[in-house]
């Protein structure tokens, strides 16, 4: 099973799956970015990270708003509590992450990191 974090906390995952052209496309953290594109239908995009100090799927999400794409951006994987904010900063809408990972950094963890939008070296800049 596997938990969705978002900035409301720990929730269930309420995408449905289950058909070949469900609309969900899953890119390795390996992709290209030079070939990076969502295809016309596509509703969710994850970006499985293998481990949380493979950051490439961050530079993935980025390019992918850069380039338009405003469905759904999931990470999957391992990625940490504290990488939360950073997932949102470049794009993501939601972590997936397993109930081993859950159990072993709890929601009250991924909530104190929930106020992304603040705390940032540009808003200091700016202020």
């Amino acid at each position: 099973m596997s938990v969705i974090v978002t900035d409301t906390g720990f929730g269930p995952d309420d995408w449905t799956f289950g058909f070949e052209g469900d609309g969900v496309l899953d890119l390795p953290s390996d992709t290209d970015p030079a070939t990076l594109s969502a295809p016309e239908g596509t509703q969710m995009i994850r970006i499985n990270f293998p481990s949380f100090a493979d950051g490439r799927g961050f530079t993935l999400a980025r390019l992918l708003r850069l380039r338009g794409y405003t469905g759904r951006l999931r990470a999957k994987g391992h990625v940490i509590s504290d990488q939360y904010a950073m997932a949102r900063r470049s794009g993501f809408d939601e972590v997936e992450i397993s109930d081993d990972l859950a159990a072993r950094q709890p929601e009250a963890d991924w909530q104190f990191r929930a106020n992304w939008q603040q705390h940032d070296y540009q808003s200091r800049l700016r202020g």
